[in-house]
């Protein structure tokens, strides 16, 4: 089973990947993942801070407690797991971007990214659609960008959504 799996993961990499071909989609798939890197959660953040609202006051506490269930678990299950990236098993794996670390599960991109859509589909729900698309879309782009197989993106995806819920359980439930 464990092998179907596998066989299944790389010949689904592999397949996305090859889209890489296309350069204006490669340039997009770049910026879509670039929007996960960190920087749009910390400006987020702070407009919410800076908003005094009570409502986006809430979320900024949930979002940073969030992450910081999340960051350690992310971290943790890296060292764990141990996952080359996809790049350095397959020669014809196109890498667009040059990953932060050299393991590839969980995928971070997508713990992050799952972790705030989630969080502003609860506080903000005429939001919720935009905000899981754009999370679908920054998982994709790290297949498409060859640095991680699809199940590191649904490990990142399931650990964000987690460490969302327990936030949200802890501050707001």
């Amino acid at each position: 089973m464990l092998t179907r799996i596998s066989n299944l993961d790389a010949l689904s990499l592999l397949w996305v990947n090859r889209f890489q071909r296309f350069k204006p989609l490669t340039s997009a798939f770049r910026s879509i993942s670039h929007t996960g890197d960190g920087y749009l959660y910390g400006s987020l953040l702070l407009l919410a801070l800076v908003s005094q609202e009570i409502q986006n006051i809430i979320w900024a506490k949930v979002v940073i407690l969030a992450f910081l269930i999340e960051l350690p678990c992310f971290v943790l299950l890296k060292l764990l797991v141990k996952r080359g990236r996809p790049f350095t098993r397959f020669s014809e794996c196109l890498r667009a971007v040059d990953p932060k670390d050299e393991f590839s599960m969980p995928s971070g991109h997508a713990a992050g990214a799952f972790l705030v859509a989630n969080l502003v589909a609860n506080f903000y729900t005429d939001f919720a659609a935009l905000a899981y698309v754009w999370a679908i879309l920054i998982a994709l782009s790290r297949v498409f960008l060859g640095v991680h197989y699809p199940t590191d993106i649904m490990a990142g995806a399931v650990l964000g959504l987690v460490c969302s819920l327990v936030s949200l359980s802890i501050l707001v439930l």
